[in-house]
C-alpha cells in the first residue's frame, strides 16, 4: 500500500508539472549545461580540488617531521622509533647500492634513525674484536713458546675508532657542507642526523667480511675486506655526489677524496691492527739453537768423566 501510494504521488507531480508548462509554452527554459558560470565554476573547484589532493598526498606519503627540541629526550627517542622491515630495508640498500638510487632519497625518506647505525657499529666492534681473536689464537696454537690471553684492550680500541668514525666524520662533513650551500646555492645538504645514519648503514658490509677473516688466508682476507670497503664507499658516493655535483669541480672532487681516502684508511687500519698476518713457522727455534743450562751441565759432566 505504502509503494502504491508513493508512485501515485509521483504521477500526481509529474500531471502538475505537465498543466504548468502547457499554460506557458511560450516560457524559455535553460539547461545547466549552457550556462557558462557553473562549468567555470567546477573546472575551478576541480583544478583546486587536485592541487589540494596532491599536496594531502604528498603529507601523507612523507613522513612527520620531528618537532621535538634537540636538547630534549623525546627528539631521540623519536630517532630509534622504527620498525624492523624498515631497518632491513636500509640494511639492505646498503649491501646492494644501486646507481641512480640515492640512499637518503629512496630509503630514509627525511625519516633518519639511530637504531641501526648504533647496533651495526656495536656489532662491528664484537665481531672485529672477537674473530681478530679468534684468528690470533687459531695462528699461533701449537707453538710451544705461546700463552694465550685475551686481548680486551682491543675492544676499547675497535669502539673508539668505529665509533669515532660514524660521529666525526659525519660531523665535519655536515659542516662543509652547510659552508659550502653558503657560498653556492646550487650545493645541497643533509641534516646531521641523516648524514650520520647515511654512514652508519654504510658499515653494515664490514660485519660478514670480518667474521670470514677467521680464515687464515692473507690474500682471501684482503678480497673480502676490499670488496666490502667497495660496497660501502659506493654507498657513501652515490649518497653526497648529487648533492655537489653542480659545485667547484676541484671542490667536489676533493670532497669525495677525503671521504674516500678516510674509509680506506679505516679498512686498511682494522685489518693490520686486528688481523695481522700469519707468522711462518722458524725451524730454527732458540731451543735448537741455543744449548740450555742443563745441556751445558751434562755436557761438563761427560767431558769430566770421558777417560784419558
Amino acid at each position: 500500500m505504502k509503494m502504491a501510494s508513493a508512485d501515485q504521488l509521483q504521477f500526481q507531480e509529474f500531471d502538475e508539472a505537465a498543466d504548468l508548462l502547457a499554460e506557458t509554452p511560450d516560457a524559455a527554459t535553460k539547461s545547466v549545461s549552457e550556462d557558462p558560470r557553473p562549468q567555470h565554476a567546477t573546472l575551478q573547484m576541480g583544478g583546486d580540488s587536485e592541487e589540494e589532493g596532491e599536496t594531502d598526498q604528498t603529507e601523507l606519503l612523507a613522513p612527520q617531521r620531528k618537532s621535538s627540541s634537540f636538547w630534549t629526550f623525546q627528539y631521540y627517542q623519536d630517532l630509534y622509533d622504527v620498525d624492523t622491515s624498515q631497518v632491513l630495508d636500509r640494511i639492505r640498500a646498503s649491501f646492494i647500492p644501486m646507481p641512480g638510487k640515492n640512499f637518503v632519497r629512496h630509503h630514509l625518506r627525511n625519516n633518519p634513525d639511530l637504531y641501526g647505525p648504533f647496533w651495526i657499529c656495536a656489532t662491528l666492534v664484537i665481531t672485529v674484536t672477537v674473530v681478530g681473536n679468534l684468528s690470533t689464537f687459531i695462528q699461533k696454537h701449537g707453538h710451544p713458546d705461546y700463552i694465550y690471553s685475551p686481548q680486551f684492550h682491543k675492544v676499547t680500541v675497535a669502539g673508539i675508532v668505529i665509533y669515532s668514525y660514524a660521529w666525526l666524520v659525519p660531523l665535519a662533513l655536515w659542516g662543509f657542507l652547510q659552508w659550502r650551500k653558503g657560498v653556492s646555492s646550487a650545493v645541497g645538504t643533509y641534516s646531521f642526523m641523516e648524514t650520520v645514519c647515511v654512514y652508519g648503514y654504510s658499515l653494515s658490509a664490514y660485519i660478514p667480511s670480518t667474521v670470514l677473516c677467521v680464515l687464515p688466508y692473507e690474500i682471501f682476507r684482503w678480497i673480502i675486506l676490499l670488496v666490502a670497503m667497495s660496497l660501502s664507499g659506493f654507498v657513501l658516493v652515490l649518497a653526497f655526489w648529487p648533492q655537489v655535483r653542480k659545485d667547484n669541480k676541484m671542490v667536489a672532487v676533493g670532497m669525495l677524496a677525503g671521504m674516500l681516502l678516510l674509509h680506506v684508511l679505516l679498512a686498511i687500519g682494522c685489518k693490520e691492527y686486528f688481523f695481522q698476518k700469519p707468522e711462518n713457522a722458524n725451524p730454527s727455534s732458540p731451543s735448537a739453537a741455543t744449548p740450555t743450562k742443563g745441556h751445558i751441565t751434562t755436557i761438563k759432566v761427560l767431558t769430566a768423566k770421558r777417560p784419558e
